[in-house]
């Protein structure tokens, strides 16, 4: 069975249990989606998914959501190999690009050689430098920023640098101008760092302050060709929406959408769904992560989860029996745990035609590149030797 279109969404750091490897990470029963389900407490009515298959695909179902006696799609999980547990490993190792060497982190801040140049390129000085929560470091650190024009810096427990400023003090594009030049920093050898991001923020005070959906990232090139590349050198048509253009530093996707939402990325995946073509749309809503788990806000999780299932039947409903849906996550960032920095889990994997005549288990996928070698061989291109396609599996 092959389709004219594949719809494939990530629901950013929707972790589905701790991965086997989660105690090198320091992440062992982390369970992002169990444990909302665990805080709702029977209360997470996520319909849709739940007969598509969600609870089905865990070993304990999440608490409120039925398993589905008929599942509608195939179900699985799909654990990782990448050396880290950020959205570009995720994203790259999906689309056939595993990242093998970890990336530099910075628990103790940036070193001074990189503070200083990035400190004479924007003529501003940079405070903060450490590993923070980032509305933690704008609560204390935004008003001084109002007052001086300094930078706010800082990362996490992933490769990152992250760059915070009031809108209001430093225009966007200046701020984007300095995340260029930062980037230009860590692209190795010395250092190498997955992303840097730029964190805007506007309010009167440290009371108020709420970062803006002018968010962006400034990702490492991939280090070889994606799936995505392949199949846009094969013809095939590519969107993408959300931070999929930060995350592939634009690589392979000829339409582009910017999310300022989850829910505003939803409408850009129902206009998609309305135009006729032969291909792949790949889309990213990262609310889920930027706004509620690494804040360890439960109650928003979930509220974010059951908003999405609400607008998954708008998609269920406008597919065509020729259309494919493949839902899954990039990693977890489980709101019940720990600190504030993503979770090493397996990864939801459903995955859905009007078409089928059943549906079924496709067990664990390792590594997360089956999902784009699936999507490789719906449209006949090779070129990925990482991952194997299910697509025989579906029926």
């Amino acid at each position: 069975m092959t389709f004219k279109r594949i719809f494939g969404i990530v629901m950013d750091s929707v972790g589905t249990g701790a991965a086997p490897d989660s105690k090198q990470f320091g992440d062992a029963g982390a369970d992002t989606i169990g444990h909302v389900g665990e805080h709702f407490a029977g209360k997470l009515a996520l319909p849709n998914l739940a007969k598509l298959g969600i609870s089905n695909l865990r070993d304990t179902p999440i608490v409120g959501v039925p398993v589905a006696q008929n599942p509608h799609a195939y179900y699985g999980k799909m654990q990782e190999i990448s050396a880290g547990k950020d959205s570009m490993d995720g994203h790259w190792e999906m689309m056939g690009l595993p990242v093998r060497k970890a990336l530099n982190t910075f628990p103790n801040g940036f070193p001074a050689d990189i503070i200083q140049k990035m400190e004479a390129f924007s003529g501003r000085k940079v405070i903060g430098n450490r590993p923070e929560s980032g509305t933690k470091i704008i609560a204390e650190l935004g008003e001084h920023q109002m007052q001086t024009g300094d930078l706010i810096v800082y990362t996490s427990g992933d490769s990152v640098l992250q760059i915070a400023a009031h809108e209001d003090v430093i225009p966007l594009d200046e701020l984007y101008k300095i995340c260029e030049y930062a980037r230009s920093l860590v692209n190795g050898p010395e250092y190498l760092v997955g992303r840097i991001i730029a964190r805007p923020y506007v309010g009167p005070d440290g009371q108020h302050f709420t970062r803006t959906a002018n968010r962006r990232d400034f990702t490492l090139e991939p280090t070889g060709p994606t799936d995505l590349d392949r199949l846009q050198q094969a013809g095939v048509h590519v969107v993408g929406i959300g931070k999929i253009n930060d995350i592939f530093s634009g690589h392979g996707i000829d339409e582009g959408y910017h999310n300022e939402s989850n829910m505003d990325g939803m409408d850009h995946v129902d206009h998609v769904m309305q135009e006729d073509f032969t291909g792949f749309c790949f889309t990213n809503l990262v609310d889920f992560d930027a706004m509620y788990g690494h804040r360890r806000n439960p109650d928003g999780f979930g509220q974010a989860l059951m908003a999405f299932d609400q607008r998954l039947g708008t998609v269920l409903a406008n597919m065509h029996d020729d259309d494919l849906l493949m839902i899954t996550a990039d990693h977890g960032n489980d709101p019940t745990y720990t600190g504030s920095d993503h979770t090493r889990e397996f990864v939801p994997l459903v995955v859905y035609s009007p078409s089928f005549k059943q549906g079924g288990s496709l067990g664990i996928r390792t590594p997360f590149a089956d999902f784009g070698a699936t999507v490789l061989d719906n449209f006949g291109v090779k070129g990925n030797n990482e991952g194997q396609s299910f697509l025989a599996d579906l029926q």
